[in-house]
């Protein structure tokens, strides 16, 4: 049986290669490669893959929410996600869009290629260190408005510029800066941003 897979990275070399990688294998065809989150799921209509590859962070739509949306409209496609960044945070979140892998870059050619054989037998394939960190590090404590605002000020933006963007009062602003600075034990808020993002909580 011949596995057709999807894949979706934003580098362009990066799809290549990997497209060129996953082709050697007698069993797989790639059938679509896009370099955006938002063009996943009309790719994955349009060329019926068994298996979807996304990276994480892609414009448009990041790799987490695309699987979020296929689960929900295309679930005879599975998906894994192979991405740059093992954080627990990220494997957590992945899971619960629907993902049944989560493969990191560096992982050996045939490590991926046994992921999707394993998830065509509907195993879930999640490297083991990465998987007991995840359960090490709990849930993330940051509401979903406390990641919102986060995002925001990752750009430098001030206060008002977050509530405006958001459509929120510069208090309320305040108030989940200052919750989220303080569950991540940070100082301010662009050390709350960075250790939120080593987690793979926003």
């Amino acid at each position: 049986m011949t596995i057709r897979l999807l894949l979706a990275d934003d580098q362009e070399l990066i799809r290549s290669a990997l497209s060129a990688l996953l082709d050697l294998e007698e069993d797989f065809q790639v059938v679509c490669s896009v370099g955006r989150g938002d063009e996943v799921v009309r790719a994955v209509r349009e060329h019926r893959p068994d298996v979807a590859l996304l990276d994480i962070e892609m414009p448009g739509l990041d790799g987490l929410a695309a699987a979020a949306v296929l689960a929900a409209q295309a679930p005879d496609c599975r998906v894994v996600i192979l991405t740059t960044f093992g954080r627990a945070g990220y494997l957590r979140r992945a899971m619960e869009a629907g993902a049944v892998g989560f493969v990191v870059k560096d992982a050996p050619p045939e490590a991926l290629a046994d992921a999707v054989r394993r998830v065509m037998k509907g195993e879930r394939v999640v490297d083991p260190a990465l998987a007991a960190a995840t359960l090490a590090a709990g849930e993330s404590p940051l509401t979903a408005r406390e990641r919102d605002v986060l995002n925001v000020a990752r750009s430098g933006a001030t206060v008002a510029e977050i509530a405006a963007k958001l459509y929120l009062s510069e208090g309320t602003v305040r108030n989940y800066l200052s919750a989220a600075i303080a569950k991540t034990s940070a100082h301010n808020r662009m050390e709350a941003l960075r250790i939120a993002d080593e987690r793979g909580w926003l």
